[in-house]
């Protein structure tokens, strides 16, 4: 429910002469100012205040706004606030739920009770104070409503925390081929020269083995598109004099820059590719 606060009927509204700014548009035409015998009436200029879910938190309300103390009530007065609200929610057509007309009956009875005097019969045989079951229900109200508010303070999903999500950005990164030292190639070299060792057999005439020649077998043997594994280079049959010659022809065809070596990883095959001028 909402309390109001009503402002006088102004007879004439009036804009003052001196804003130029359009207020409005009738009918296409910019007005720069309200007409002069512009009517507001009152029920247009209504200020609703507080928000009440229900007649103990109006009871709540109206008790701390005149600074008593929820044990000793002053019923009177609490009252008389508590109708007077009820009659302006229902002279301004408000709809007001039952339990708050309900209260107010209990309200008028508990006043009653305390304002009508009793007989010493009765005072001896109700010593409970009428207001007891109102205090209590108001306690307990208190509590769970300052337990609302205390929950509702706490940080929450989707009002105060909202889940966050990034993807990361797509980064390719080039990483530059190791050069290869001169010590891998000495290291597959003596590859190549275990194999021979094991495929060794007798010489029985001895063919003369040309390095240009192997230069020209080598390169005949490579291209710049694709790369060739190092050791295929090698034919483990010429043993140990053909070996030598091969890598003196890729030697001197690196020293010419007609071949390059490429290592992708460290201890890793070395390939050749022709070298593109």
């Amino acid at each position: 429910m909402n309390t109001t606060e009503t402002v006088e009927n102004p007879p004439v509204v009036t804009a003052p002469e001196s804003s130029q700014q359009p207020i409005a548009q009738f009918r296409g035409e910019a007005l720069t100012k309200l007409p002069d015998d512009l009517y507001i009436p009152p029920e247009a200029l209504q200020v609703f205040l507080e928000a009440f879910e229900g007649p103990l938190d109006l009871l709540l309300y109206l008790i701390k706004r005149n600074n008593m103390d929820i044990l000793d009530i002053q019923v009177a007065k609490i009252t008389q606030q508590y109708i007077d609200y009820v009659e302006l929610m229902q002279s301004h057509q408000f709809e007001l739920a039952a339990e708050y007309l309900v209260m107010a009956a209990t309200l008028a009875e508990i006043k009653s009770r305390i304002l009508l005097p009793r007989s010493e019969e009765v005072e001896e045989d109700e010593d409970d104070d009428p207001r007891a079951e109102l205090i209590r229900r108001l306690q307990e109200y208190e509590q769970f409503k300052t337990a609302a508010e205390t929950l509702d303070e706490l940080p929450r999903m989707g009002r105060d925390l909202h889940n966050v999500r990034a993807d990361a950005p797509e980064y390719e990164k080039e990483r530059p081929l190791p050069d290869v030292a001169l010590k891998e190639i000495l290291l597959a070299m003596g590859e190549v020269l275990r194999r021979v060792d094991q495929h060794e057999s007798h010489q029985v005439e001895e063919e003369a083995l040309s390095v240009r020649e192997r230069m020209s077998d080598v390169l005949s043997l490579l291209s710049s598109e694709r790369f060739t594994p190092f050791v295929a280079l090698y034919n483990v049959e010429e043993g140990r004099l053909g070996v030598v010659v091969t890598f003196m022809a890729i030697m001197e065809l690196i020293k010419e820059s007609l071949i390059e070596l490429v290592q992708t990883e460290a201890f890793g095959p070395i390939h050749v590719k022709a070298r593109i001028d």
